[in-house]
C-alpha cells in the first residue's frame, strides 16, 4: 500500500469513526490504550445538548484552542457536566472542526454529546 492509499484508509476510518460520533446514538470515548470505546449516552443528555435555549459557554476565537481554553472548559464540566463550545466562522476549516471537537474531547476527558456546524456540546460522564 503506498502513502496516498494508507493516507485514503486512515481518512475513511476517521469518517467511520465521526459518523458514529455525529450520529448521537453513541459517542466515541478515547480508551488508555489509544483506541475507542463506545458510551451509550442518555436521553436527557442529549436533548438537554439539543435545546436551543441552551446557549455556548465557550467561544473559541482567533486564538484557537489553547490550554486557557482547555482548562476553563474542564472548569465548566466539572461544574455542569454539559458544555456547549462555539467555534468563530473562519477560525478553523470544515474538514478540521472533527479534529478540533475530539482534541477538545480527549484533553477535558468527556464525551463529544453533538457537533452540528461550529458548536459542539461535551458532557463530562
Amino acid at each position: 500500500m503506498n502513502q496516498q492509499e494508507s493516507g485514503f484508509v486512515a481518512d475513511r476510518e476517521l469518517q467511520l469513526v465521526w459518523d458514529v460520533i455525529v450520529s448521537g446514538v453513541l459517542a466515541a470515548d478515547p480508551n488508555s490504550t489509544g483506541g475507542y470505546d463506545m458510551v451509550d449516552i442518555p436521553s436527557s443528555i442529549k436533548r438537554q445538548a439539543m435545546d436551543r435555549d441552551f446557549q455556548p459557554s465557550v467561544r473559541i476565537g482567533k486564538t484557537g484552542v489553547t490550554e486557557n481554553i482547555i482548562e476553563e472548559i474542564r472548569g465548566q464540566l466539572i461544574k455542569r457536566k454539559l458544555v456547549k463550545i462555539k467555534i468563530n466562522k473562519g477560525i478553523y476549516e470544515r474538514n478540521d472542526r472533527a479534529i478540533v471537537w475530539n482534541h477538545l474531547a480527549e484533553e477535558t476527558s468527556s464525551v463529544l454529546v453533538l457537533a452540528r456546524g461550529n458548536v459542539g456540546v461535551l458532557w463530562f460522564k
